[in-house]
């Protein structure tokens, strides 16, 4: 098939599968006599576990050391085991430092309600995040929201 049909399958842009192929994720297929390119089966299921292995949390990278090992012969279920234990510990860190930004935030909208918006002196921007240790802007509480 060619990488329209197989970016359909896989249900990605075909940019994404050049990608994967520049980062070593799927393998370059042979062309035929026209110049273009086309893939088997096992490349749209190697999409197939590359998205798989994403969903549930694993970086490009990771997943590159996973099918390397494959490539290799190595059965890579340990590995991937592994990967998914140092997710859920990301994951149970991650939580925690949610829960104490929520914290933080309950108390930067509780303190809100006690200031006048007319008290805000000209060098603040706004007094609910003034620089005046109001907030612990050095605290870690993971990567910012979306």
């Amino acid at each position: 098939m060619r990488i329209g049909d197989l970016a359909a399958a896989a249900a990605i842009p075909t940019e994404t599968v050049r990608y994967y192929e520049k980062r070593g994720l799927l393998a370059a297929p042979p062309r035929s006599a026209n110049g273009y390119r086309t893939y088997d089966d096992a490349a749209l299921n190697q999409l197939r576990f590359i998205r798989t292995a994403q969903a549930a949390g694993l970086t490009l990278a990771e997943i590159g050391s996973v099918i390397e090992l494959r490539d290799d012969g190595t059965t890579p279920c340990g590995h991937v085991t592994a990967l998914l234990a140092d997710k859920i510990a990301e994951v149970r860190e991650r939580r925690v430092q949610l829960a104490a930004l929520e914290q933080e935030l309950i108390r930067l909208v509780d303190r809100s309600a006690t200031l006048n918006p007319a008290d805000c002196r000209p060098d603040d921007i706004c007094h609910v995040l003034s620089s005046d240790g109001s907030i612990d802007a050095s605290a870690n509480w993971g990567p910012p929201l979306r």
